[in-house]
């Protein structure tokens, strides 16, 4: 039975699969609970029979999470043939599977950039961001990947979706960045988007003191190796050796960078320390700060949003029970009568309530506007954009904080209100003083960040005209 089985995965015969599974109810679990070396949605998988793995998934989904004898799941070989359909289902039912590396230490992300299947890459990044920053054998990032496979339109696609300073400027074992696999490898187109497009170091020095600069002939003859000089040059790039190096020693180096990890796929070495300027911290590897941020601020938005909605609804004191006068006493009515269901704080202290409706209306209008943004699908994956999302969530704490101020307030009486301002007062200022140091410390932040994207804007426009003016 379980050979017919392998029979119908490779031609994909889903009609052989329902009789099979029409005769033997349990034969798929047997490939869960057995040990085979594949199975055979990973044969399905791997040819494209998108029926088939429906088929297979609709009645036992486990499947997905299963491993070869290469430790490679259906997604891995989905992902490695470039078939976008089967991936789309085999991710609906697991898409934690995009972080489990095979043998190799390649997940399937990995592998759609290696192949070049853009579609795909542009599914999986999707569908899990952080899975693109695991890193592979020899500490090598997916950018690595790009590079050695000369794959620009998949770095491009990285760059603009996972991308950071760190990220990009990230070291392998052997310190070596992709501008210096890129040079090594003679790539310009690749090379003049790194850095025209992204924040590369070019002076990062690799663990053997070698610059980008320093891969490449001080007398270039080879008129690709001169556009690269220039195109460094341009960007302040320096030399760290001062002895020039022969051909026959610039030509062992790139050979050196290009296959000391590439040769040995398998192998497992320790890693190096990392220069302070240029580390990848280990916790991004499974953890995609934007996206953490994403699901922290869609929870805490919700959660402010149904306590707004309950406080709405349900106002503080409650609501009249029957229709009769106002007033906390029937003296105290001044001839008004309430109504049942109203709110009692607005019969009884009407400026209160108005506070409070004022305050807690921001909070809920500030929460959903955050969700409505997170679900609005609009690319919300820059750090500004998380602190714009970040100063709204600022203002609907606050918000939701002064209502209950308010509310505190209004159901205080009166022998106890002198006590209940002072400590109130004390929490305000305490709250302000947390608010402006932490407004404070992102403005510097992002004007940091703003100076120094200007300052190499300027130096990118103005180095032309001085090469054209000398």
């Amino acid at each position: 039975m379980e050979r017919k089985l392998y029979d119908a995965a490779v031609q994909g015969n889903t009609i052989l699969l329902l009789d099979l599974l029409r005769d033997d109810a349990l034969l798929l679990d047997r490939f869960i609970t057995g040990r085979h070396p594949e199975t055979p949605l990973h044969i399905a998988s791997m040819l494209g029979h998108l029926e088939f793995v429906d088929e297979v998934l609709a009645r036992r989904p486990e499947l997905a999470k299963e491993l070869d004898s290469h430790n490679s799941s259906p997604l891995h070989l989905a992902s490695a043939k470039g078939y976008l359909k089967v991936a789309k289902s085999l991710l609906q039912v697991d898409p934690d599977m995009c972080l489990v590396c095979d043998i190799d230490g390649s997940n399937p992300l990995h592998i759609a950039a290696m192949k070049g299947h853009l579609g795909l890459l542009r599914e999986l990044v999707q569908a899990r961001p952080w899975a693109a920053r695991v890193l592979m054998e020899q500490g090598e990032t997916i950018l690595h990947a790009c590079v050695r496979c000369n794959q620009l339109e998949a770095l491009k696609l990285l760059v603009g979706r996972v991308s950071d300073h760190d990220f990009v400027n990230c070291q392998n074992h052997d310190g070596n960045t992709i501008l210096h696999l890129a040079i090594a490898a003679k790539q310009t187109e690749t090379i003049n988007f790194l850095i025209s497009s992204t924040t590369i170091d070019v002076n990062c020095k690799n663990e053997d003191g070698f610059t980008a600069l320093d891969l490449l002939p001080q007398n270039q003859r080879d008129m690709k190796e001169k556009e690269i000089a220039e195109s460094l040059e341009r960007m302040e790039a320096t030399r760290a050796k001062d002895k020039p190096l022969s051909n026959t020693q610039l030509k062992a180096i790139r050979t050196k960078i290009l296959m000391s990890t590439w040769d040995q796929p398998n192998a497992i070495s320790k890693p190096k320390k990392r220069k302070d300027g240029n580390r990848l911290v280990n916790s991004n590897r499974n953890a995609d700060w934007l996206e953490r941020k994403r699901n922290i601020l869609m929870l805490v938005a919700s959660l402010l949003a149904a306590m707004a909605f309950q406080a709405g609804v349900n106002p503080p004191s409650g609501v009249w029970q029957d229709n009769g006068p106002s007033g906390f006493s029937s003296t105290e009515s001044n001839g008004k009568n309430h109504t049942a269901g109203l709110s009692v704080l607005a019969d009884n202290y009407p400026r209160g309530y108005t506070k409070f409706l004022i305050w807690n209306t921001t909070g809920f209008l500030a929460s959903l506007s955050i969700i409505l943004l997170l679900i609005s699908g609009l690319p919300l994956r820059r750090r500004f954009f998380m602190w714009v999302l970040m100063v709204i969530m600022w203002l609907a704490v606050t918000a939701m904080a002064s209502a209950y101020l308010a509310c505190i307030v209004a159901l205080t009486p009166d022998h106890s209100y002198s006590s209940v301002i002072n400590i109130l007062g004390t929490g305000i200022l305490v709250w302000i003083g947390l608010m402006l140091i932490l407004l404070l410390g992102h403005t510097i932040r992002i004007i940091i960040r703003l100076i120094k994207y200007l300052r190499k804007s300027v130096m990118r426009l103005m180095k032309p005209i001085s090469t054209r003016s000398t």
